[in-house]
Formats: structure tokens, sequence, C-alpha cells
């Protein structure tokens, strides 16, 4: 979207930086200026001026320095468009959209009204869970045992949703109003149509953007029920895979901490805020995604990665490894905190002190360590086999880094323990690259040839991620049809309804005696008898969807959950409902409890507003089963494990392209430096990507 040099003069000359600033920094008259507390890095005299003449802030502590639109980038993590739109909105101008139709332009609008009305009733549902929280002495005792203030429970906004099935009648009239159901409050029976709130007898931890708006919840109980956390589902203004819980709430503590320590819960941030660490975040529910680090990324250069030292925070931080990756630039410091199995933040801190606790993070697993302790993992270097597994598994990770002195010192080392020189490691991972380059499945269709893909460097995690043993079995497309018949060439071709008793020539067309004359029994054609041939059904039944196709995977083949990166985490989180949901819902039932089968997902998921869907797509694979056998045999894991990747990449494909178009819009506006190497960097990856993708359709 490029937005003219004129409008953007215009809205700066109505807006008063004074007032944009003044809503995140104390300010002081002081002179012709107005003077405060720098919001960008710790101080306890204020250096921070700002000057409603000349409408323009600087810092003589920091150096930072900008109009209102810059302030907002820093300070709130907007884009630059963001920021923009959010002036926009609050001197009443319309921001310019010259590339977009009137259907569009309406469009947007309908949507932007939508997602307002969304953020009243979410905003006008946590009032009413604050005003609960006041006189429930249940919900009060239980959060005074786990350590937390009145004083920091207002400041997060906490609350309580009562134990009834309508408590929100009370507060929302029109109970049968869709704003409810499409914000995620009030769950609807499609069969009977009935409705109840969706969070019940739970502590309520209300999920807000950059900007302060509340766009969800999640919701602890109190007492044994499950889940023990719930959040609300994927809306128009809440998406899992992009938000951070506390990252609005943390921003000033990020400039004067200098880093954001990223943890697994809620209660995480909220006790540790009040430990002295208010600038620890949590992800949804959901691994940590690329989504997530860019947006950390606005806000500091250091990030550091809290996890339980069990089995599932080290899953948790191999999926933030991929997440990360690809922001790990040489001016970038990621961390890996791991803290005994027994602790997590809030208790560590509580038992050790906040001194120990800051040099644990002081000590934290740098990435360059943790992305070589993942790829070693079940290697044996001492082995040659052990060192070749080593190459396998490190050489996608090690791709996904940025160019760039961080990218070369790992290239060496990775080297030395490969027990190769760096010339010959890349020289054979540039062979493999060839290699996946050669047996990339081949374009299919109306005048397809059999041209071999493009090189897939760059990108070989996307087409190994789901195989991290190294297993290079080629993923070959399986076969849809009638199965094979017999020749002619053969020489025993079934004879034909009509028998002929003409010879012909060059070819064994004698009429058989015995129809059911078996080919090469040592009985001749004599009263034995074949069995009769398997009834053909047809081809097993395509979905209509490659989302469709993978849901059913992943519904059938739980534990493959644990082998998707996290931007496959990401990016099927992110699919607009049915599939969105489920994945997300599916994602918290593999951390919550491992991988199911399906017959204990199906109970699960009753009463989920995709289970009816899930059930039809797991159903589409057991059409042409054969009675009594459908559960005879578990499906092939590594077969499994190819399909489900090759609809992954198709996916990620689609993905990635609309990835694209926002950085070339964000490139056009011409006030973003970086998109347009984002742009290169996304098409590059997007080529490679749809080259080495199996592209025959499955919808």
């Amino acid at each position: 979207m490029a937005i003219p040099q004129s409008f953007i003069q215009e809205l700066l000359s109505r807006v008063d930086v004074v007032d944009i600033v003044g809503k995140y920094v104390q300010l002081k008259k002081g002179g012709a200026n107005f003077m405060g507390l720098c919001p960008f890095h710790g101080e306890k005299s204020p250096s921070f001026s700002v000057s409603p003449t000349k409408q323009f802030f600087h810092c003589f502590g920091c150096g930072k320095n900008g109009n209102a639109i810059g302030f907002l980038m820093e300070h709130a993590g907007m884009t630059f468009i963001e920021a923009v739109k959010d002036l926009a909105q609050q001197t009443g101008m319309v921001v310019p959209e010259e590339q977009q139709s009137p259907e569009d332009r309406a469009k947007a609008a309908a949507q932007k009204a939508k997602q307002d009305s969304l953020s009243d009733v979410l905003e006008k549902a946590g009032d009413a869970y604050r005003e609960q929280l006041k006189i429930t002495p249940r919900a009060v005792e239980y959060l005074k045992r786990r350590g937390l203030s009145g004083q920091i429970a207002k400041r997060f906004g906490l609350g309580y949703a009562p134990e009834g099935w309508r408590s929100l009648a009370s507060i929302f009239p029109q109970y049968d109003d869709p704003l409810l159901a499409e914000s995620g409050l009030v769950i609807v029976n499609e069969e009977d149509d009935k409705r109840y709130d969706r969070f019940r007898d739970r502590i309520m931890f209300p999920i807000r953007n950059i900007k302060g708006e509340c766009i969800g919840f999640g919701g602890r109980v109190i007492g044994s029920g499950t889940p023990k956390y719930l959040n609300s589902p994927e809306t128009p203004v809440f998406h899992k895979g992009r938000e951070l819980y506390g990252l609005y709430e943390a921003r000033e503590a990020l400039h004067s901490a200098g880093y954001v320590l990223v943890t697994e819960g809620y209660m995480d941030v909220v006790a540790l805020a009040q430990l002295g660490f208010a600038n620890a975040v949590a992800t949804l529910g959901t691994a940590c995604t690329p989504d997530h680090v860019q947006k950390l990324f606005r806000f500091t250069d250091s990030v550091v990665f809290s996890f339980d030292g069990d089995g599932a925070g080290r899953r948790a931080a191999r999926k933030a490894l991929d997440g990360a990756l690809p922001y790990a630039t040489d001016v970038r410091s990621i961390k890996f905190l791991f803290l005994p199995a027994e602790h997590d933040p809030d208790s560590y801190v509580r038992e050790f002190g906040q001194e120990a606790f800051a040099e644990q993070i002081k000590q934290a697993m740098p990435l360059s360590r943790f992305l070589i302790e993942a790829a070693s993992a079940d290697c044996d270097l001492q082995t040659a086999e052990g060192r070749a597994r080593l190459s396998s598994q490190a050489r996608p990770l090690w791709q996904l880094l940025p160019d760039g002195a961080l990218k070369q010192q790992l290239l060496s080392e990775l080297a030395q323990l490969i027990q190769l020189e760096t010339a010959g490691l890349e020289k054979l991972w540039g062979q493999q690259a060839a290699s996946d380059q050669r047996y990339a499945p081949a374009a299919r269709g109306p005048g397809a040839g059999a041209a071999p893909a493009p090189q897939m460097a760059a990108n070989a995690a996307f087409s190994r991620a789901a195989n991290p043993s190294g297993n290079n079995d080629h993923q070959f497309e399986p076969s849809y049809g009638a199965p094979p018949g017999w020749t002619i060439d053969s020489g025993f071709a079934p004879s034909p309804p009509i028998f002929e008793n003409t010879y012909k020539a060059g070819a064994n067309n004698w009429p058989r005696k015995n129809p059911s004359w078996t080919p090469g029994s040592k009985f001749g054609n004599s009263k034995y008898k074949r069995d009769a041939a398997p009834v053909f059904t047809g081809p097993r039944t395509v979905p209509a969807s490659r989302a469709d196709h993978a849901a059913r995977v992943l519904l059938g083949n739980m534990a493959l959950w644990e082998t998707l990166s996290g931007e496959d985490h990401a990016m099927l989180c992110a699919l607009p409902a049915p599939h969105g949901p489920l994945f997300a819902w599916l994602e918290s039932q593999f951390h919550e409890q491992g991988a199911l089968g399906w017959s204990a997902l199906r109970e699960h998921m009753l009463g989920q507003p995709f289970a009816e869907d899930a059930q039809r797509w797991v159903a589409q694979d057991k059409m042409n089963a054969v009675a009594g056998s459908e559960e005879a045999t578990p499906p092939d894991l590594q077969e499994a494990r190819q399909e489900l990747r090759r609809l992954l990449n198709m996916l990620m494909v689609d993905h990635l392209q609309q990835l694209k178009n926002e950085a070339l819009a964000q490139h056009q506006s011409g006030q973003d430096p970086e998109a347009l190497a984002r742009y290169s960097s996304l098409d590059k990856r997007w080529r490679e990507l749809k080259a080495a993708a199996a592209v025959v359709s499955l919808d």
C-alpha cells in the first residue's frame, strides 16, 4: 500500500507529538520543551525531550529521536503502516489507499468496523470479569496463594469468570448477538442452537495487542477441571501465532532491561513482573513462531527463551529455535535458558532470589551452542555414521540463518565436529541440495515434462523438517487408481467375455476351457480355480483441500506434530476456520497430553466447533476400506510423514506468497528500508520451495 507523502505531511501537521508521547511517558514542562524519563533506556534523571514547536522528540542519553510516527514505531513496535493508520484514526483522517478498488476499500472498512466491534465486546467482558474478581473471595484467595498482589492483578487486568453457564447474559442482554460467538466469549451448539459461556470458573487473563486493546482471553481453571488453561479461539482480532501475552505491559521494561524474556505461561509473566522482571512475555499456548520472533525484535535486539528443563521444555525450545534462526543476524542476541526440571521461573525466583535468576539469564545458552546441541541429538560423534548424521541434521538448521559472520563461524565449527574441511562440508551440502533437486517430484499434468526442479539449497529444512533422522527416502507421490492388470505382452491376458476360436498370431489368445485357470499354476488348466479378484471400489477419496488432507494425516498420526517446525505450526494455526482453530487445539492437546490416538482425540473434541469437520476428514480415509479391517493395521508412519511434508510444502508456498505481498506493499510505501530485502529473501524461498514441493494438486 503506497501512502502519498503529502498525506503523511498533512497527518503530522494535525497531530501533536507531545500528546502522542504523553500517553506513554510522564512529561513535565521544562522551558520551551517537555522533559521526561526516556522510555528507550533506563535512567534516573530525565534526558528525554519533546519539542512542541519542532514536533520532534530526542533523548540526550541514548540518542533516539524522531516524529510522532517514529515514536509509535520505536515504542509501540508498530510498522510504518500501522503507525500511520493509528494516528489517522486519532485525527479522523482516512488513509488513502490508491491501489485498492472501491470494493476492496469497502471490504477493508467493513473489516475494520467488525474488529472495532469485537474489541468493544471483549473490553466490556473484561470489565465484568474484573468486577467479579472483587466479589469472589475464592478467586482472590487463589491469587494470594500464588503470591500475587492486588496491585499486580490490577496492572494486568486480571478477572474472574463465574461458574454459571450463561453468566454473560447479565452483561449482554442480547445474548444471541453474533458478536459474542465471533469474539469467542460464547459457544453455540449448532445442533440445537443452544449457547453458553466459553469461560466458567476461571481466573481470566486479558490478552492485549500492542495498542492496549483487549483481543482475547486466557482462562486458568481454579479447581481440578480441564483443560488447565483455555484460550480464546482464533478470531478476526486474535491470532495466537502472532500475539504475545504481556507484551503491551512489558514495553517500557524491555527498553530499560535491554532484553525480553519469553516464558511458557501467563502466570510466569505476571509473577515475574511482581518479582522484578517486568520484561517477561509468553506465547499463547502455542510454540514460538517466526511471527513472534519478528515482533519481539521490533522492541529489542536481545531475546532470552526460558523453558523448563523437562522433555516438554526441550521440545518447546526446539520449536523456538526454528522460529528464531531466520532472524539471528550478527547484531542480535538469542539465548535459551533451561531451568531445573522441578522449577519454572516463578518458583526459581522465589526460592533462590532475583540475583540468582538474573545470573541464570546471563549464563543462558547462546543460539549457536543450542543449534549444535539440537543437530547433535542422537549422534555418536566417535563414529563416521554419527558424524554423517550430524551433517544431515545440521544442514537445514544452518541454512535458515541469514548470511553473516555468525553463519560462517557456525559452518567452521560444524565442519570440525563432522571432521571435514569447511570447503568440503560446503561442497557436500551443495551435492545434497542437488540431490534434493533431482528427487523432488516433477510437475505433472497436461504438457508437464520431467524437467528437474531448481536448486533448493536455502530451504532444504522445509523438505526435511519432518524427517529429523536424516532418512533420504525418496518422497514420491502416492498412486491413486486401479491396480495394474495383466497386459497382452505378458502372455496371460484375461479372456474376453466372448471366447473366440480363431487363433491370432503374436498373441496368446487361445480360448480357456476353465475361465478360472490360474496363470503359472503347477496344476495347469485343472479343476483348481484361482480366488476371485477383490472388487475394486475406486481410488481413495481425495480430500476437498490440502488443509483437509493435512488435518486427516495429523489426526490419525498425532505424533507427527512434534516433527514439524515452528513455522509449520504458525502457518497451520493461522489458517481460516475450521482448520486453524483445529490445529491450534491439536497443538494445545499435544503439549498437555502428548500424542493421542484418534479415538481419544475424538472424545476430547466433543463440543468443539470443528469436531464434525474433523470426523468427516478422518472418515474420508476409511471410505474404501474392507469391512472389518479399518483398524487392522495402523498407517505407515514414514509414509504419513512424507505425505504430510508434501502437503505442508504446498501450503507453505501459499503462505510465503502472502508474506511476499505484505513485504512488497511495505516497500512501495517507501518508509520501510528492510522491506525490499525481506521480499527478496521470501521470494527466493518461495521459488525454491515451489520447485521442490510436489505440485500435484490434492484438491
